[in-house]
């Protein structure tokens, strides 16, 4: 089977914009490639973290993958850390990594300006060790959302480069990029990413949040100019809500405007808050009834399976560069 590979960093609870703009996609990508889906914990390093915290939102994320379906049984679940090969690659591959193509990473100009007071090696670094993540288990697709595009195609260069020093070795693997749920914007701002890391806890739901917080984040979400329930470039708010309402009940975008039309936004909104609240609770109930013990041991046997490949690529690597 062809291998994908892909990872969430555990920074605080994880959102509606991670589940449809990437692990629902993983969780039907599961059936068709050797999956390992990773918790990339040494990113999260990148930005202060306070310790007890990142160790409950390292377990928090891999029991979510698993709430959202990933399959232990078709998948390769593992915490990054675990697996030290990450980090051995990350140099080598900082040693063919030029200083101006880390220097346009859109990320980290953003980053930068969000975390002025600690713009350390690691943050401006942080394209080396997505790469590295992939590159160590050969995938042939990586799926990310659009603001990650940029890391895979340096991903893409620094294996071509690679290749071309010291013969091939890595497989240059493809961004792959669903057109529905992508990028699904705040709500409170339709021209910015859904984050976890937004000045306002209105501009994101929450996995974990209550159906009472998930109503009244909805109830105040921006709509757009105009009375209409419609799509459209000229519509991002909208056009956002819709395709949240459209990925979760499994109805095409043009069957729900056909259902709300001649109804107002209240209408529309209180709808699109069943639909939310309906899928939330659904979530929550299974992420609840998982046992901590039993995540850690998933964990655990992943980060084996993760190792056996890792360390095999490592070694080719090191013979490759004629390190003894």
């Amino acid at each position: 089977m062809k291998r994908v590979f892909s990872g969430v960093q555990p920074t605080n609870n994880l959102h509606l914009g991670n589940y449809l703009g990437a692990i629902k996609n993983w969780v039907e990508l599961q059936n068709s490639y050797d999956a390992f889906y990773c918790v990339v914990d040494l990113h999260a390093i990148t930005v202060k973290q306070d310790p007890k915290q990142l160790r409950q939102n390292v377990l928090n994320v891999a029991k979510t993958y698993l709430a959202l379906g990933v399959d232990p049984d078709k998948s390769t679940i593992f915490v990054q850390s675990h697996v030290p090969q990450h980090a051995e690659l990350a140099w080598v591959l900082n040693t063919i990594a030029k200083l101006s193509e880390l220097e346009r990473m859109t990320q980290f100009k953003d980053k930068a300006k969000e975390h002025k007071e600690n713009i350390n090696m690691g943050l401006f670094d942080y394209p080396v060790l997505m790469a590295s993540d992939i590159l160590l288990y050969s995938p042939e697709v990586v799926p990310v959302g659009e603001d990650q595009k940029q890391h895979v195609e340096l991903t893409r260069d620094l294996a071509a480069r690679f290749n071309s020093l010291y013969g091939k070795t890595f497989i240059e693997p493809k961004p792959l990029i669903n057109k529905e749920g992508a990028r699904i914007m705040g709500l409170d701002d339709p021209t910015k990413k859904m984050s976890k890391s937004a000045a306002s806890a209105n501009s994101y739901i929450a996995l974990l949040d209550s159906p009472e917080v998930v109503a009244k984040k909805i109830s105040r979400a921006v709509t757009d100019s105009g009375t209409t329930i419609e799509s459209g470039a000229d519509r991002p708010a909208l056009t956002n809500l819709l395709t949240i309402y459209s990925l979760l009940s499994n109805q095409s975008i043009k069957n729900i405007e056909k259902e709300y039309a001649g109804k107002g936004y209240a209408d529309f909104k209180k709808g699109l808050a069943q639909v939310v609240t309906q899928f939330i609770s659904e979530f929550q109930s299974k992420f609840n009834a998982l046992d901590d013990n039993k995540v850690k041991k998933i964990l655990e046997e992943g980060a084996a399976k993760a190792k056996v490949v890792a360390e095999k690529k490592m070694e080719e690597v090191k013979t490759k560069m004629g390190l003894l």
